[in-house]
């Protein structure tokens, strides 16, 4: 890889600030790195070579005339491909929206634009962000940069794949049940679910319109929290967008890598987040990660949420639901594929039952099906009503847990990357891969996943997620970033330095990693 994609984003800031690169290097470097690459990893579901080209000329002629630019001004970005781009396809992974280019760019990218980032291309998802592992797309799954045999998360694979592939230094994700943090882990990025509400999610294809949120992924604390500046705010497009002002969650994160930022803080560890069922290097890296926060003067406390046992039952009825109601207006009369009948009489409803059998993959029509089914008359109670209880469980579970500790941690994922096609025929195992950050979401609150290690079993990487109070993303990042410094201090690198290269015959995997 070259120079320039090994650095961060806040690296490659500061050189372009300073005019020692331009931004025009900087991105045909990424686009490079791209070509050389994505053939393997298949990140990417379009790339805007000559748009992001164009853009980053107009960076460096507003720099060199004197503008005063954003901190990230010319830093190139993906963006998942749930998010509409007037200038891009937007498919959602999804062939009933293959090739359609939207009228209107979503609020995150349009903010993207007015700060100067340089947008490279839109990333593979699971279809409708449907998935744990991107093998959903209809477009063919991705890669994990690690190992390419395996998978790099889901539904934003592609997001976390181009960023641990140094394709790009920044990407955009969104999470509705852990699809910006279980890939972040699998990966050994850094992902952030902001809390619900804190970034816009007009222009985001809705799966489940009270859990779906928009987030950063980077391979840095500090990345993630400049790019979530960035994109988070009140949206008067967006009826759920909170109209309050935000901390800078980039002076958060530097905070955390200076002083004692984790002396006295109160952490707990979720006792049914970490038990049975996970993987045994998984759990090791976790014990140790939090042996180093004990030693940083943290005061570790374990919080018992006993209603969390049953949070994925209640997801797997909530999301159907509202993903049966939001894909409802794939019709094949507004936009999108439009599918003939083979035979017999054309009538608005048989074109559109042959749209949606064409159009829709397997995972999206099973989820459908129980959705309607949940919502359907004689059973909203017993199941949907149920389910919506259970999730205000959760939430006092939650309330009950910050009144003791200031954050909550958890692994981001019971395992490292499986294989593909492990799970893709058992829905269940592959449901129950986000166990442990679907509770953030029916709850409403942020959440971070970072690198902690590799996995002694498998030379692969694995996640620590950390839980704040709703509103509270800048402690996130205070605590994320000072846990950061401490894992750096110890292994004498960042975990992404040692990701594999791409370009070399042997995929890397030892047991560097451990702390």
């Amino acid at each position: 890889m070259t120079d320039l994609t090994s650095l961060s984003a806040a690296d490659l800031a500061a050189l372009l600030t300073s005019r020692e690169v331009s931004s025009v290097e900087a991105t045909r470097a990424h686009l490079d790195r791209i070509d050389a690459v994505d053939p393997d990893i298949h990140a990417f579901l379009h790339v805007a070579a000559e748009g992001a080209l164009a853009s980053a000329s107009r960076v460096d002629e507003r720099r060199a005339a004197g503008e005063s630019l954003g901190e990230l001004a010319g830093v190139p970005i993906a963006i998942k491909d749930v998010l509409t781009t007037n200038d891009m396809p937007s498919t959602a992974g999804s062939r009933i929206l293959e090739g359609w280019v939207p009228p209107y760019d979503a609020t995150v990218v349009r903010r993207l634009r007015e700060a100067d980032l340089i947008p490279l291309g839109k990333t593979n998802m699971d279809e409708f962000a449907m998935g744990s592992s991107t093998e959903h797309s209809a477009y063919g799954p991705t890669h994990n940069p690690w190992d390419l045999d395996r998978i790099p998360g889901g539904s934003g694979g592609g997001s976390a794949a181009a960023v641990a592939a140094f394709e790009a230094p920044l990407a955009l994700g969104s999470d509705t049940g852990g699809s910006i943090r279980q890939p972040a882990a699998v990966t050994g990025s850094v992902g952030v679910k902001p809390t619900y509400g804190a970034v816009s999610r007009y222009g985001a294809i809705a799966l489940a319109s009270s859990l779906d949120q928009v987030g950063p992924v980077s391979r840095t604390v500090l990345d993630a929290a400049l790019l979530h500046d960035v994109i988070a705010g009140h949206d008067p497009l967006d009826s759920t967008s909170l109209d309050e002002t935000w901390p800078s969650m980039a002076q958060a994160a530097r905070a955390g890598r200076t002083g004692d930022a984790l002396k006295g803080v109160r952490v707990g560890i979720v006792r049914q987040l970490a038990g049975e069922g996970f993987q045994a290097g998984v759990k090791q890296r976790f014990d140790e990660a939090v042996a180093l926060l004990t030693a940083a003067g943290a005061e570790v406390i374990e919080v018992s949420a006993p209603s969390f046992e049953y949070a994925v039952a209640a997801y797997y009825l909530i999301l159907p639901a509202e993903a049966s109601s939001n894909l409802a207006r794939f019709d094949s009369v507004r936009f999108g594929m439009r599918v003939m009948p083979a035979d017999g009489p054309v009538t608005s409803e048989r074109v559109m039952s042959a749209t949606r059998d064409a159009g829709f993959g397997p995972e999206v029509k099973r989820r459908i099906i129980l959705g309607t089914y949940a919502l359907s008359a004689g059973y909203y109670d017993a199941y949907y009503g149920s389910a919506q209880k259970v999730r205000t469980l959760i939430q006092r579970d939650f309330n009950d847990a910050f009144g003791k500790v200031d954050v909550l941690i958890s692994p981001s994922a019971p395992t490292t990357a499986f294989r593909l096609g492990e799970k893709l025929n058992d829905p269940m195992a592959m449901y129950l891969n986000d166990i442990t950050t679907i509770p953030a979401n029916l709850a409403g609150i942020p959440g971070m996943g970072l690198p902690i290690g590799l996995a002694p079993e498998d030379g692969l990487p694995v996640g620590m997620q950390i839980m704040a109070p709703a509103r509270s993303d800048a402690r996130l990042y205070t605590i994320g970033a000072a846990l950061e410094r401490l894992l750096e201090e110890t292994w004498g690198h960042t975990l992404i330095s040692r990701a594999p290269d791409l370009t070399a015959t042997e995929m890397f995997a030892s047991e560097e990693g451990a702390i």
